[in-house]
């Protein structure tokens, strides 16, 4: 089956960011992502919005761009226009990558046929996917690029996790993960760490596979951590917890994108592309999960270590070239802001640690989304 890919001209950007909403009393999530939805729209429908897998989440996608501050800036106008609205019907903003206590079975999944075949395929594991994430587009020129990129990628797949690593709590307790997001997703059957494929006729040939075996009959497509999104010609790198405001936010999309196009000229100086046996990028995906910041990672095919942050601040050094090119140093330049400051799951659990509550830390999570800006 062959598959066209929609070629980019230019290393272009788009980006989706998942947000939930909350009662400001009970701090539980609130099904009225349509109510909101409808009212925001009919003040600024400039803006797009789109209704998510639950009726408590509005996903905000960003239109074409081609650097990372004008980007943000269109999603700083979104929330802007978002928070107005949840004002109107007395909630709250809210993103990380999941809920530390609302209960899944309460949340009502949203009318939409491949959200229902979801669930009734996957059964108990799909109606858990009570979590949030980024979603980063880059522009490609050629499918060819395509996966020697994305298995470049799964290499820094640990570094952009750990960064916006936000999901400790669930369902009321501590997981000990930085990112439980990260192990409940994967639990379906079409979501996780994708295959290596060699080439683009090998990802055809997948697809053929998927179609005639009615895998992607009920779900509609992979849900791989990262790949191919043919429609629009570029890579969607799904690995990040929703943050839960702009700024670190513009960190993880500015590294994604440093970190794409730079695979993409070593392609055109000729330069090998690393990877990782399969093995090491799922000890890697665990890890990042698991410990956040403090994890340590497998950098090379010879199983050497190191810890991430030391990854991260050499990572933002070799990059910041790029990114000056690229105009998004500023951005990449908050990565190391978020090392000395914690992630999001760090901040969550010491509230949470010195509470015995996890309201307060719905709180300042919310409180973060206007205190918490891009620099620019």
């Amino acid at each position: 089956m062959a598959e066209h890919f929609n070629r980019s001209a230019r290393p272009t950007l788009g980006v989706e960011w998942e947000v939930g909403l909350v009662d400001p009393v009970s701090r539980d999530l609130v099904p009225k992502a349509v109510e909101l939805i409808d009212i925001v729209n009919a003040t600024h429908p400039e803006q797009h919005f789109e209704r998510e897998f639950l009726q408590n989440t509005v996903e905000l996608v960003t239109g074409v761009h081609d650097s990372v501050p004008t980007a943000v800036d269109e999603l700083r106008r979104g929330i802007d226009a978002l928070r107005a609205g949840a004002d109107d019907l007395g909630l709250r903003l809210w993103a990380s990558g999941s809920h530390p206590f609302s209960d899944f079975r309460q949340q009502p999944v949203s009318a939409k046929m491949t959200y229902s075949e979801i669930i009734n395929r996957t059964q108990y594991w799909g109606q858990q996917m009570l979590i949030w994430g980024i979603h980063v587009h880059i522009g490609i020129s050629h499918e060819d690029r395509v996966w020697p990129i994305i298995n470049a990628l799964m290499t820094k797949y640990p570094h952009l996790l750990a960064i916006s690593a936000s999901s400790p709590g669930w369902d009321g307790l501590d997981t000990g993960y930085a990112s439980n997001r990260t192990m409940l997703y994967q639990q379906l059957p079409t979501a996780g760490m994708p295959y290596q494929f060699d080439s683009w006729q090998q990802w055809e040939q997948f697809q053929t596979d998927q179609a005639t075996s009615g895998v992607t009959n009920h779900t509609g497509s992979m849900h791989f951590d990262v790949r191919p999104a043919s429609k629009w010609g570029t890579i969607e790198v799904r690995i990040a917890d929703a943050t839960s405001n702009l700024r670190e936010l513009s960190a993880v999309v500015a590294l994604t994108h440093c970190l794409v196009v730079h695979f993409d000229r070593m392609i055109d100086r000729g330069e090998p592309l690393p990877t990782l046996q399969d093995w090491h990028n799922a000890e890697n995906k665990w890890r990042a999960a698991r410990y956040g910041l403090e994890a340590l990672v497998i950098t090379s095919r010879d199983t050497e270590e190191r810890w991430v942050t030391q990854e991260l601040t050499e990572l933002v050094d070799e990059l910041m070239p790029l990114a000056h090119e690229l105009d998004c140093a500023t951005e990449l330049g908050l990565v190391p802001e978020i090392l000395e400051r914690g992630a999001g799951y760090s901040r969550q659990r010491r509230i949470h640690e010195r509470t015995g509550d996890w309201k307060p830390a719905v709180d300042a999570t919310c409180d973060e989304l206007t205190q918490l800006l891009p620099e620019r």
